[in-house]
């Protein structure tokens, strides 16, 4: 794990004992910190007290006068939270694991850093950065949103590069991320329950930036006005800023697992970051042709009779579910869960390659209304298994049965890994 004197005798409550939360624990306490942490879940309770210098104790209960910092996990929503409020009352930072990275890195090993953030892409993105820097023999660590908790992994030697997938609830956590390259590839409506506005949710993203020192590297695609906007505020920044333009051609034949026109833009971003980083062209074509993709990202899970069963379950708004769509042919489209808005918008430009579409979760009834019509077939399956007995009933050779259900999971599921695993369970089950 990470740890450092940095830590060392000061006080921090830790709310959220899931994994970053517990990695936290852990790395505090071994850096000689006094860490208070408490979670609502009595396991996760019990796994934190197990951890020698961990004190377990609601801290709704504590005074946070004189802490080092209230350390939350992303999931804490800091609009509504009464101890967010109650630690800014009392001048107490209120930070995340990534803050705590960022206070330490002047202990650790010379390196770089690499940050993505966006609303869509960002796990494929940061994945691929990854691969091409292991590739061309680089050391480098996968963390953030994606992985283990950054914590929790081992420091790189010098020469090694941090890529950290950033959501925007992580960023609100993070004050001192200089990033040598931060990279944003889009911003589209989505968390707005946590934020004033979307606005607000974009200038969450913009935050990474604001980090920056002026010399580090941006890369930002200007797709979408609030990313173009943000690159406009960048332009002094001259030959360190990158701007990654929609609808770019390129041949992605050589890349098995990054097809359609998001993962081209995906491509590009990765690449920009890759070369700011002073990998060669070579080792760049290496790692986009070995890199094998993210599971639940447009996934091939099985072709039978000549169809193919894709699942792409980590599309959870339609923003996300349209390059999906984008990619294939002839479509059964599952599609629903807990949505994030009332309209499928975003999706409509590829609404004629679905030639059925199949709703479930509680989005399933509102989808099946705005569908009726715009696709030339619409059931409303109600459940996940249903809809893909039915979708693989009506499909026939060369066709796609397709789960990119623009919505998240916590109607049904846990996530939208437990979305996916199910997906594939119930297309190897079919007769």
């Amino acid at each position: 794990m990470i740890t450092s004197p940095t830590f060392a005798g000061r006080r921090y409550a830790v709310l959220g004992l899931a994994r970053s939360g517990l990695a936290t624990v852990r790395a505090l306490a071994a850096s000689g910190a006094y860490v208070v942490g408490w979670d609502t879940d009595p396991e996760a309770r019990a796994r934190a007290a197990a951890i020698d210098g961990v004190i377990v104790h609601d801290i709704a209960e504590l005074s946070l006068d004189g802490a080092a910092g209230l350390v939350v996990s992303p999931g804490v929503p800091l609009n509504t939270h009464p101890l967010a409020a109650r630690a800014r009352e009392a001048g107490v930072p209120v930070i995340g694991d990534i803050e705590l990275f960022a206070q330490v890195r002047g202990d650790l090993p010379p390196h770089k850093v690499v940050g993505i953030t966006g609303t869509n892409g960002k796990s494929t993105t940061t994945a691929l950065i990854h691969h091409i820097l292991r590739t061309a023999g680089v050391p480098s660590l996968m963390g953030g949103n994606i992985g283990l908790p950054i914590l929790e992994q081992p420091p790189l030697p010098a020469g090694g590069v941090y890529v950290l997938e950033l959501s925007s609830y992580q960023l609100d956590l993070t004050q001192g991320l200089d990033c040598d390259v931060a990279v944003l590839l889009n911003v589209t409506p989505d968390h707005l329950d946590r934020y004033d506005g979307f606005e607000a949710y974009a200038a969450s993203k913009a935050r990474l930036f604001a980090m920056q020192s002026p010399a580090h590297d941006a890369i930002i695609g200007i797709g979408d006005a609030p990313s173009a906007q943000i690159a406009r505020g960048l332009s002094a920044r001259g030959e360190h800023l990158t701007k990654i333009a929609p609808g770019i051609c390129m041949d992605q034949s050589h890349w098995p697992a990054l097809q359609g026109p998001h993962n081209a833009q995906n491509a590009l971003a990765a690449i920009a970051a890759v070369k700011a980083l002073g990998v060669s062209e070579a080792d760049i074509d290496r790692g986009l042709a070995s890199f094998t993709g993210l599971p639940h990202r447009m996934e091939t899970v099985a072709v039978r009779n000549g169809v193919t069963f894709v699942d792409d379950s980590k599309a959870t708004n339609p923003e996300s579910t349209a390059p999906a769509l984008g990619a294939f042919g002839r479509i059964h489209w599952i599609v629903g869960g807990k949505r994030k808005g009332d309209d499928l918008d975003a999706c409509a430009p590829y609404f004629d390659r679905v030639v059925a579409a199949y709703t479930i979760g509680e989005a399933g009834p509102l989808f099946a209304g705005l569908l009726e019509g715009r696709v030339p077939t619409v059931t409303h399956s109600g459940d996940l298994a249903a809809a893909v007995a039915q979708a693989a009933a009506a499909a026939r050779p060369g066709d796609t049965v397709l789960l990119s259900p623009a919505c998240a999971s916590f109607d049904q599921f846990r996530d939208y890994e437990e979305r996916g695993a199910a997906f594939r369970a119930a297309v190897e089950a079919l007769a």
